[in-house]
């Protein structure tokens, strides 16, 4: 079973925008840990995969590791790390997904 992690702004900002709805979010959240491969891909940056969910006119963006992700055994996908670290509506989500791998670039993460 997979891990998902919410980063603390990224719950904030669903509580403020969503507030009674935000548990069924959550919960959708984590049903990634038992199937991690929800969800559709939007980019690669040196094997971290960008991921979204959608919910209605709202994405909320995950990164994980792909190669795990594609070829791992069941061992190693209940060790998978899946973390959601933004979300968007969909006027702006390119901006939203260039940031995201700007910031995996700047980390040290090179685009393959």
């Amino acid at each position: 079973m997979a891990k998902v992690i919410v980063t603390a702004s990224l719950k904030e900002e669903v509580f403020k925008r969503f507030k009674g709805e935000s548990e069924k979010i959550f919960l959708r959240m984590k049903s990634l840990e038992n199937d991690p491969h929800k969800g559709k891909t939007l980019g690669n940056v040196a094997g971290i995969v960008v991921k979204e969910l959608k919910h209605e006119k709202y994405r909320f963006y995950f990164i994980t590791d792909g190669h795990v992700l594609k070829f791992g055994t069941d061992d190693e996908l209940a060790g998978l790390l899946i973390k959601f670290v933004r979300m968007s509506e969909k006027k702006n989500q390119q901006k939203v997904i260039d940031e995201i791998k700007m910031i995996l670039k700047s980390m040290g993460f090179d685009a393959l």
